[in-house]
């Protein structure tokens, strides 16, 4: 059982009902151990994803009044993604409270961004069910609107898509990407991928998904100002 009065301290949340927020903790791979069957977030994650979508999208429309739509969805896209959730989840330890099979160690659970972006949807989940839409809202409010007001609109568009707009702007031809390193075991693995045009290496990146060494080794072209 998760320790409840610690989770209302993280939260800030008064908990009517415990056992969203136990489903919303416990990790799939704890049935093989527990021996039960979709006793997990899954279910969870799926509604706790669409209402912090909509959350989301609402804060940004309405703090934002002058930025366009292609930035309103650049901005909303980033903060719901993978990185910035798991980073979300870290600042409250959620890892304290995840029950997980004897396969997975804590220290994995820190480290995995996947667990704790599931998790993080889960809990929204969780509180929206158990506390209803103006309680998630408030709570969602207070963990994003800071990056939202302080939105960094430049760092919005992806390096990927400066570097190839880049490109077509000086009427090259496409840059292309190449995993040349994978390190590391199957639940952490580490990426290591170049950017490369007409054979040439533009840039080299790392990281802990295929998507993210790629941005990375966009970045290290663009940072060396070498087009």
């Amino acid at each position: 059982m998760i320790n409840v009065d610690e989770l209302k301290k993280v939260l800030n949340i008064d908990i009517n009902d415990a056992s969203y927020y136990e489903l919303a903790l416990t990790h799939p791979s704890y049935n093989g151990d527990a021996k039960t069957k979709h006793r997990d977030y899954e279910r969870l994650e799926f509604i706790g994803d669409a209402v912090l979508g909509f959350v989301c999208g609402d804060l940004v429309y309405k703090n934002h009044p002058n930025m366009d739509e292609g930035l309103l969805s650049k901005l909303r896209s980033y903060l719901v993604r993978k990185e910035s959730l798991s980073n979300y989840a870290r600042k409250m330890h959620f890892e304290n409270f995840i029950k997980v099979g004897h396969s997975i160690s804590k220290a994995s659970i820190i480290s995995s961004n996947k667990i704790l972006e599931d998790v993080f949807e889960a809990l929204v989940g969780a509180i929206y069910l158990d506390k209803g839409f103006d309680i998630v809202y408030k709570y969602l409010k207070g963990i994003l609107i800071n990056d939202i007001l302080n939105a960094n609109v430049d760092a919005l568009t992806d390096h990927k898509s400066k570097l190839q707009e880049l490109m077509q702007s000086e009427q090259r031809d496409t840059v292309t990407y190449v995993t040349i390193d994978e390190k590391g075991p199957a639940h952490d693995k580490t990426f290591v991928v170049n950017v490369l045009y007409n054979g040439i290496v533009l840039g080299t990146g790392t990281g802990k998904s295929k998507k993210e060494a790629e941005e990375n080794a966009a970045k290290s072209a663009l940072d060396k100002g070498i087009l």
